[in-house]
């Protein structure tokens, strides 16, 4: 834990990616908004920690092996290699990654389930199930679909309706059907554990009303709490792969119990690493004063604002400070399709193309909303062409080459427009506050704001026709070192956003790494790098190409 008053020790999660398949675009764009908010914290100097791991556990997981000859160990690790490969190619800076098919998260789901069981908050019925005759099997609320009993859409799951929202026991779904083998289920009775969640209403209100929820959000979960809350069932028959219940001969956790606590188990692996045991409770005892974030999608809502606060309050563990939520990912308007080439896998993304673009158009779409976002393709090149490349990498490229090719790559000892400099070091009060909400979007268009006043200020003194009289020299110099100075400034601001390039340009300047609070540093009688290109525009034939690429899957 930090020392100084003045940093904030923070931990932020992504939700689980599945260990049974590839990263799409769709999963980027949750660990994208995650790693931008990171990324700031640590730049502005708190002491912010960044864990994640694979969900290993559940029926689809055990399917999965067997399809593919694994053990489910062997398959766990594969994905995991393979989504640690494109979390790293998208600057995904985790500080940990790990697994819930894992001794630490064994230990804390055992710790957590005795001490609800302890407090009389675990409950044993018998309940009714599905159950495919075929494959022999208690159908898991994923390997069932139907007709959503609330609203009626088609093709829904057993746990909750895509389209309305409303959770259900898959044995309400209208006309069930076995994912697994296309039959139809039938109904069984077997003997289940509950976690007594309706017990729980004042609490859990209580926890909605100190922590940082989305307000679109907020109103769903209150429907929800309002109503009926339904005790939740944290348990699943044999065959299943996952923790075996201790006292419970045949029965496992269900991988939704175990999957949040991984985020503890993940924390925990990290902090033995440093050799920091001792460090576990300042973050997740029930007295603990660090900040502690989830960002997830609008679809696990519920088991993050709901069932996993209130199983850490009754286990004598902190609860979270905020749940950060965002909407599903279309792509050109729609539900990502592989017969459109529009269902892109994260490796196919960055076989084509950089992933800079990717995480500056997420961000220049991502605010504090629960709305979907979608990935327009055409908008996508069309704004990564304008502003990364027209707008910001011009303001270097346009003003760099005078100070190689004429003044021996040195920057002037003053800047011609130190007034404008200044205005760009106050706006970064405004982007600092953006970045701190989560509004994304209206940082991005604050810097693209600023980066047009940069090209009109270049336009108006235009260096090239100075240039062309002698007696001007000095005056261009310092025409450039003022462009530069206001680059260096923008690399700063969108350094959350687009890490690597950043880095090219702190790099082509000729200067350590900064921190926000550097900003007012101005860049003077310094020697530059020589200037080679940062950024090329993308070709709408790349596009195409993705486009082809994931027709193929």
């Amino acid at each position: 834990m930090s020392k100084e008053n003045s940093k904030r020790d923070i931990l932020v999660t992504n939700a689980l990616p599945y260990a049974n398949g590839p990263l799409h675009i769709g999963h980027l764009l949750e660990h994208i908004q995650s790693d931008i908010w990171v990324r700031y914290q640590r730049l502005i100097g708190n002491n912010c920690t960044y864990i994640c791991g694979e969900d290993a556990h559940g029926t689809a997981i055990m399917l999965k092996a067997e399809e593919n000859k694994l053990s489910p160990e062997e398959l766990i690790e594969q994905v995991k290699i393979s989504h640690m490969e494109d979390f790293l190619a998208f600057n995904i800076s985790h500080d940990n990654y790990h697994t819930t098919h894992s001794e630490e998260n064994r230990f804390f789901s055992e710790i957590i389930f005795t001490r609800l069981k302890e407090k009389g908050f675990i409950e044993e019925r018998e309940i009714e199930q599905l159950f495919d005759t075929e494959r022999q099997i208690f159908l898991s609320d994923r390997y069932v679909k139907g007709t959503c009993p609330s609203c009626g859409a088609e093709d829904q799951y057993g746990d909750n309706c895509e389209i309305c929202s409303s959770t259900y026991s898959a044995t309400d779904l209208i006309d069930p059907i076995s994912v697994i083998t296309e039959t139809k289920p039938e109904i069984k009775k077997s003997s289940h554990l509950f976690f007594k969640l309706s017990d729980l209403k004042s609490e859990i209100k209580d926890w909605l009303d100190n922590a940082l929820v989305p307000r679109q959000a907020l109103n769903k979960l209150s429907e929800w709490i309002d109503g009926d809350l339904k005790d939740w069932n944290i348990s699943r028959d044999e065959p299943y792969f996952g923790f075996k219940i201790p006292g419970y001969p045949g029965k496992y956790f269900y991988v939704w119990l175990d999957a949040p606590i991984g985020y503890l188990a993940s924390h925990k692996n990290y902090l033995d690493k440093l050799d920091k045991a001792e460090d576990f409770d300042l973050y997740w005892g029930i007295d603990s004063k660090a900040e502690l974030y989830h960002f997830i999608g609008k679809d696990i809502m519920y088991f993050h604002a709901l069932f996993f606060p209130a199983m850490l309050l009754k286990s004598d563990f902190r609860q979270p400070s905020g749940v950060f939520i965002h909407g599903f990912l279309t792509v050109d308007g729609q539900k990502m399709s592989k017969s459109r080439g529009t269902f892109i896998l994260a490796s196919t993304y960055r076989e084509i193309l950089d992933p800079v673009y990717l995480r500056y158009y997420f961000a220049a779409k991502l605010g504090t909303g629960v709305d979907d976002i979608d990935l327009n393709l055409e908008d996508f090149c069309q704004r990564a062409n304008s502003d990364l490349v027209g707008k910001f990498i011009n303001i270097g490229s346009r003003t760099a080459k005078f100070i190689n090719e004429n003044f021996k790559n040195k920057l002037s000892k003053t800047v011609h427009n130190e007034a404008l400099i200044n205005e760009f070091i106050d706006r970064s009060s405004v982007i600092s506050e953006a970045y701190e909400n989560r509004e994304f979007n209206k940082a991005i268009r604050e810097i693209m704001f600023l980066a047009d006043k940069a090209n009109r200020y270049i336009d108006k003194m235009e260096p090239w026709v100075l240039f062309k009289d002698k007696k001007n020299k000095d005056l261009v110099q310092s025409v450039c070192t003022t462009s530069l100075n206001l680059f260096r400034l923008m690399a700063i601001m969108l350094s959350p956003v687009i890490p690597t390039l950043s880095e090219k340009i702190y790099l082509f300047l000729n200067i350590k790494f900064p921190q926000w609070n550097d900003m007012n540093k101005i860049l003077l009688n310094h020697e530059i790098g020589v200037y080679k290109p940062l950024l090329t525009r993308i070709e709408m034939d790349k596009i195409e190409k993705i486009r082809e690429k994931s027709k193929e899957l």
